[in-house]
């Protein structure tokens, strides 16, 4: 591998979910294609410090509270690259090109300018994500009044889910599956089933949630759109991104109810161990729909709640 080139790459976001790309100019490598804009750390500099040096120079804004978000290292034919993504959601100015770059809105779902550089497209995947995830609680409230409760969620606006509820039967918890994804692919809502890609499949799921064991014993990603897995430390979250996972549960962050008293990783230790994953993080524990933007802030993607998706 060649040296390590630091670079810091900005997720300007609209509230629409639109993402700021931006096109190299000519004379760089890979001229023409489009990417997310930042630049290279200088020595001795943050990656906060270079971040805000470089979305000046290059949009002439004024960047505010920016989150940590991923770390992606790629390898092109000129350099390997340390890609430390931040999301800012808030700004002071409009963004302008002083660098002679073409800028462009896109939809992270629909990205419309080509060619994109190679590195970016598990980013913009992970950007379709939504900062909410919502774990089925059905062995608790009962199936008829989690599913009526699922709609009130669908209709607020919960766009993905995992399917957990491991202790029903198996019969009925592919029947709960199976509705599950009935009524929420109706909102464009993604569903994950924790289990088996089989069992997923068989419910018409969209991809398949694995808790860190079951992901220790795997060698290679499952067959499924989708693939997200549960993880309570770095070696875990690690496991999960050598499967090339789509995302992961960390937990727990805070107190829960389920486990008073339990160890918990805090936002110190969450904060470092996501800010170092190069797939997204979800805060899972002592979290409610309120927390999102302080997750967020701590390098979360987003929360996962339980008990707090279905109130």
């Amino acid at each position: 591998m060649s040296k390590l080139t630091e670079v810091v790459a900005a997720v300007l976001t609209q509230p629409d979910g639109r993402v700021l790309l931006a096109q190299r100019p000519a004379g760089k490598p890979y001229a023409g294609y489009w990417e997310f804009p930042g630049g290279k750390v200088e020595p001795g500099e943050t990656l906060e410090a270079a971040l805000v040096r470089e979305l000046h120079e290059e949009l002439g804004i004024i960047v505010e509270a920016p989150c940590r978000w991923i770390t992606r290292v790629f390898e092109y034919p000129h350099a390997t690259v340390r890609l430390n993504f931040f999301r800012l959601f808030a700004w002071q100015g409009e963004p302008h090109p002083h660098e002679d770059q073409v800028f462009s809105w896109q939809r992270p779902d629909a990205v419309e300018v080509t060619p994109l550089l190679p590195a970016n497209f598990p980013v913009l995947k992970a950007l379709t994500l939504p900062p909410l995830l919502g774990i089925t609680h059905a062995e608790a409230l009962g199936v008829d009044t989690f599913l009526a409760r699922l709609d009130v969620a669908l209709a607020d606006g919960l766009r993905l889910i995992q399917v957990r509820d491991k202790s029903l039967p198996e019969a009925e918890r592919l029947m709960l599956a199976r509705e599950t994804v009935r009524r929420a692919h109706r909102h464009d809502a993604r569903v994950l089933v924790n289990g088996s890609p089989e069992l997923a499949r068989a419910a018409g799921a969209d991809g398949v949630h694995l808790d860190g064991a079951a992901a220790a014993r795997c060698d290679a990603r499952p067959d499924c759109e989708w693939v997200g897995v549960s993880c309570h430390d770095g070696g875990e979250l690690a496991q999960a991104a050598v499967l090339g996972a789509d995302f992961a549960l960390l937990s727990p962050v805070l107190p829960t109810q389920t486990h008073p008293g339990a160890p918990t990783l805090g936002w110190g230790t969450f904060s470092a161990l996501a800010a170092a994953s190069p797939i997204p993080v979800y805060g899972l524990g002592g979290l409610a729909h309120k927390d999102v933007a302080l997750a967020q802030s701590h390098g979360a993607h987003g929360v996962a709640l339980l008990r707090g998706a279905w109130t």
